[in-house]
């Protein structure tokens, strides 16, 4: 049931919707940068001349499959699009909707319309920004020349508040930021006539983001960008008519999103990692255009580069953990997994990027309910929280999860995303309880998925211990659901040893429990080793929304009555040494694993116990 508030905000959104469309306003300036706020784009290429001649030689490269319509885009190879590109269409699916009022566009029935988000990366013109940088660093004429080209298309073939690309105020954000971009970057250098109709568009785009932002449609990450965007364009763009308005309701909104969406220990409420660096970039560029932002803001940012680099490993991969979207701020282009870390070369043209610092040792988040567990080269990450906030949309049924790098590689990984709605049963595959490194019993998620953003149900996640010390990391929690009562205990004995005890509860009756772990194509399964003894398994994975690869999964079953106890040691920095196998004792009140140098003990009642030697 909406509110009354909300109902008479809708109108009003209406009625200035149906404004725009019928009775644009045809202000228009010559504006150009380059703009005070951001880092003189000639100084950046001329040091990037220097300093790396073969990231110059590989935006050139880029920019030339640019010029022959060549474009990447999300996870997907390169896709060959026609000369005069078909904005509208999902080119991989092949459907194209038209000109009909943004309203009355079905965006997310696949069937309609193709896969809405294939379309709207291609019309966040991020690509735009890779000509300009192109045409600095090496003065070609054509790299600038295509610019003014493709825009003029576009905007002959989008009119204003008309197709799917108005559809999303999140999109609109996207793409006006971007044009602002190349405003900085080479507005000098474009035709005065040109540039007025690009103010004029930017001018609508802004009126557009004014009244459409998501308060009540999508109040997360949607929000958040489109109000740093609409901020941006009253910052970087004093001379438009509306410009303190939009700095002054961006700015507001940007920092009470601060406060509603970034927990206390620096976690975004998404339980998305990916969303949690997306977040982190929407926020750093508000801090940049504005210096004087409160120091609880900025303390809170700092919270979230922690919580960030605490994910990231030695080598830079980011756990996807929760949904990916494929999509990036600034540089959408290269391995996702690696979007954590801040390329210098990229975005030397915008900010000094903030380097990763991870932490030295284990930590423990107590909002997003994960555990980092840290020694020598082996880093694990256990969720023992809960589903997102609201829906959970972008989360996954991956409670008690774990994860691994070895020597900052994936060892064990999440199953990534792959899409959002051009294949419902792909899309539940990939976020389901199956494809995580958790218990899978009898084929039950751990929530109820309802359609491809929701999750109603979601389990009761409880921290039982956690104590983190020089030798050793203890993590005891337990996840319930559909009647069925789930306790992982995680023991890690550092620097490589690690001990994962479930113990499973439930109704009368014969159950099928599975403990599933899913490792890269190229892993074998050598460091791992269970009670009951796993079996192999074909699985995918995805890195990168839109694409999908092989991986490997080893599955330990058991099948008779509850309650059960499972076991899995894995050895992290041992995997080619062959030790002897852990032996597992059940009593009534405990059971004991005994391994090389040492046994652990689970009672019924409070934490594990290591009491013997090193293992």
């Amino acid at each position: 049931m909406r509110s009354q508030k909300e109902l008479l905000f809708r109108l009003r959104q209406e009625l200035a919707n149906l404004g725009l469309l019928v009775a644009p306003p045809s202000w228009e300036a010559a504006l150009a940068g380059p703009f005070p706020q951001l880092p003189d784009p000639a100084a950046v290429a001329a040091s990037l001349r220097i300093e790396n001649p073969a990231h110059v030689q590989q935006v050139e490269q880029h920019a030339e499959e640019l010029l022959q319509h060549r474009f990447r885009l999300l996870g997907l190879e390169p896709v060959q699009l026609e000369d005069a590109i078909r904005w509208r269409r999902d080119f991989l699916h092949g459907q194209e909707t038209g000109l009909a009022y943004f309203r009355r566009i079905p965006y997310l029935d696949f069937h309609q319309v193709g896969d809405h988000k294939l379309i709207w990366e291609l019309n966040r013109h991020q690509h735009l920004v890779v000509l300009a940088q192109a045409f600095l660093l090496t003065g070609r004429q054509d790299f600038l020349e295509e610019i003014p080209q493709q825009l003029d298309h576009w905007m002959q073939e989008n009119p204003v508040q008309r197709g799917i690309n108005w559809a999303s105020a999140l999109e609109v954000a996207f793409r006006a930021l971007s044009w602002v971009l190349v405003l900085h970057l080479v507005g000098a250098q474009l035709p005065e006539d040109f540039r007025r109709r690009l103010v004029r568009s930017l001018n609508h785009h802004g009126l557009h983001l004014e009244k459409n932002l998501s308060f009540y449609f999508s109040p997360n990450t949607h929000l958040l960008g489109e109000a740093v965007v609409l901020d941006a364009l009253g910052t970087l763009l004093p001379q438009m008519p509306h410009a303190g308005t939009w700095r002054t309701l961006g700015a507001a909104t940007v920092q009470e999103q601060m406060r509603r969406q970034v927990r206390d220990d620096g976690s975004h409420f998404e339980q998305s990692s990916y969303y949690h660096v997306y977040a982190v970039d929407f926020f750093e560029l508000h801090a940049l255009l504005h210096p004087d932002t409160p120091a609880w803001y900025r303390s809170k940012l700092g919270k979230m580069l922690e919580f960030r680099d605490s994910l990231i490993s030695s080598q830079g991969l980011l756990p996807l953990i929760g949904d990916d979207d494929g999509g990036r701020l600034f540089h959408p282009y290269g391995d996702r997994r690696r979007f954590g870390v801040a390329v210098r070369e990229e975005m030397a043209w915008w900010m000094v990027p903030s380097a990763p610092v991870p932490p030295e040792g284990s930590c423990w988040f107590a909002d997003a309910g994960l555990a980092v567990l840290r020694a020598g080269g082996a880093q694990v990450i256990v969720d023992a929280g809960g589903f997102g906030t609201g829906s959970a949309g972008h989360s996954h049924a991956d409670t008690l999860s774990v994860v691994a790098f070895r020597n900052g590689q994936e060892l064990l990984i999440d199953a990534g995303t792959f899409t959002y709605i051009s294949d419902p049963e792909a899309r539940q595959q990939f976020r389901g309880t199956a494809s995580h490194n958790t218990l899978y019993i009898d084929s039950l998620e751990q929530a109820d998925p309802q359609g491809p953003f929701r999750w109603n149900n979601p389990p009761i996640v409880e921290l039982l211990y956690w104590d983190s010390s020089a030798s050793v990391d203890i993590l005891d929690a337990a996840c319930k659901y559909r009647g069925f009562s789930h306790r992982r205990s995680v023991v890690f004995q550092k620097p490589d040893l690690l001990v994962v005890l479930d113990r499973v509860s439930g109704p009368e009756g014969r159950h099928r429990v599975e403990q599933r772990w899913l490792t890269p194509q190229e892993v074998s399964g050598e460091f791992l080793e269970t009670v009951p003894e796993a079996r192999q398994e074909p699985a995918e994975r995805s890195c990168a929304l839109g694409s999908r690869q092989q991986a490997r999964r080893w599955v330990a079953r058991y099948e008779g009555e509850l309650p059960t106890t499972m076991v899995a040691v894995l050895r992290l920095g041992l995997a080619s040494k062959k030790m002897p196998p852990a032996r597992v004792q059940t009593a009534e009140r405990t059971t004991v694993v005994e391994l090389e140098g040492g046994r652990i003990r689970f009672p019924h009642e409070g934490p594990p116990l290591v009491e013997i030697g090193k293992m």
